[in-house]
């Protein structure tokens, strides 16, 4: 399997929504997910590209299965 490098915005799309939506901060939602706020940041804003662990973690942080973060960012993909 080909690893991809390149960022996701639509996946930062979804964190960031799902954050919001939660009413928790990036600090929040770094801590649970044992990332730091930069990294979260650059994940939102479609700069970095996680590692399937961390978006299990921030998943998880974020309270929602990973399933549920894979349909939303296959939305805002559209």
């Amino acid at each position: 399997m080909r690893r991809s490098n390149e960022p996701q915005p639509a996946l930062g799309a979804a964190i960031r929504e799902l954050r919001a939506k939660s009413g928790c901060t990036q600090e929040e939602v770094a801590q649970k997910a044992g990332v730091t706020v930069a990294h979260l940041s650059g994940v939102e804003r479609g700069y970095a590209n996680p590692k399937w662990g961390t978006v299990e973690r921030i998943a998880d942080a974020l309270n929602v299965s990973l399933g549920e973060l894979v349909r939303l960012t296959e939305r805002n993909k559209s």
